[in-house]
């Protein structure tokens, strides 16, 4: 489950709580959400008539908003209603489409210039996710930095050093080596996990790559490279703490929720000095230059091998991952929500 997802849920499942004057309705795809067990919000979802980025996407989400009577939108990625009139709260999480416009196509470089940029010059509130998110989205869509909200993510408490009976529950589950290095993400080039996976050979020990169905073929993911394509929720803390590191090489980031979970799930993590990654982690982790592949090696290698560091590396992560709470996250969002429905 990307980031995005993992935002909308978890707001989902703390703002009813937080705001029980307001009546809740979700707004999903025409297919409906996917099974999502305990993470399921609850409160009743919407099938909107069409997908994000179809021809047909506008009029579909105006006619959906009107059918529910509501009073505020929360738009929790990036698809915003141009033609709907109504308050709106809209959360970008990044500038990526924009920054890295040749990797998106025509399409998403309209849709923002035509749809997204016009519509939230009239939004009641727009938030973001990091300070460094916030710099790009103000650049790129021409908006005032103080017109942009900063509300960081947070990490659920699930998220924990796993017991041994959840170490267990995860290497029965799932092809997981003695020892490995752990990478989370996808298939989009800035993320950069083939070139990560091209240095598979040079690492000490096996990588462990979770990047959904066929990542093997999309990121031509050599055969020493353990492939997951999907692992259950209640296993992914577990699939973290049991990794030496995780290695986030990634070149943009609004945030970097993987490498918040995996210092939540006491698993050191070596990532990219690039995007909001210095801001989340500061000190509590490793910040590598990008394109340096011998000084990745090199500082994997000392990872696998220096306990003592590797125990810091844990215990600054875990104190890191204290400070974020989706809680909180979910507390100043709804304190938009009041603002915006009063204004």
């Amino acid at each position: 489950m990307h980031g995005i997802a993992r935002y909308a849920l978890a707001l989902a499942a703390r703002i009813p709580r937080l705001v029980p004057e307001l009546e809740l309705i979700g707004l999903g795809p025409p297919s409906g959400l996917p099974p999502l067990g305990t993470l399921a919000p609850a409160f009743p979802v919407l099938r909107c008539a069409t997908r994000f980025l179809s021809p047909l996407e506008q009029p579909a989400l105006a006619a959906a908003l009107v059918r529910a009577g509501a009073d505020l939108f929360h738009a929790t990625s990036f698809s915003v209603p141009r033609l709907w009139p109504g308050r709106l709260v809209a959360t970008l999480h990044d500038a990526t489409h924009l920054v890295r416009a040749e990797e998106y196509g025509l399409a998403t470089a309209l849709y923002y210039r035509v749809v997204v940029r016009p519509r939230l010059r009239r939004a009641s509130a727009v938030l973001t996710v990091s300070a460094f998110a916030r710099g790009e989205l103000a650049r790129t869509l021409g908006l005032a930095e103080s017109a942009i909200q900063v509300v960081p993510d947070g990490v659920d408490a699930r998220f924990h050093p796993p017991s041994e009976t959840e170490r267990a529950r995860a290497r029965a589950a799932l092809p997981l080596p003695a020892r490995y290095l752990l990478a989370v993400g996808n298939a989009k080039p800035h993320k950069r996990l083939r070139w990560l996976a091209a240095l598979a050979p040079s690492l000490p020990l096996p990588l462990v790559v979770l990047a959904g169905p066929d990542a093997r073929a999309r990121l031509g993911l050599p055969a020493e490279v353990v492939s997951l394509e999907a692992v259950e929720e209640e296993l992914l803390p577990a699939l973290y703490g049991l990794a030496d590191a995780l290695l986030l090489p990634s070149v943009h980031e609004g945030f970097g929720l993987p490498a918040l979970e995996a210092m939540a799930s006491g698993c050191p993590v070596l990532a990219s000095r690039a995007g909001a990654l210095p801001e989340v982690m500061e000190e509590a982790g490793v910040l590598l230059p990008p394109d340096d592949a011998s000084t990745w090696v090199e500082n994997v290698r000392r990872v696998a091998t220096d306990e003592r560091w590797r125990r810091s590396l844990v215990e600054r992560g875990l104190a890191r991952a204290a400070a974020f709470s989706w809680d909180v996250s979910a507390q100043a969002t709804a304190g938009v929500y009041r603002r915006a429905l009063i204004s």
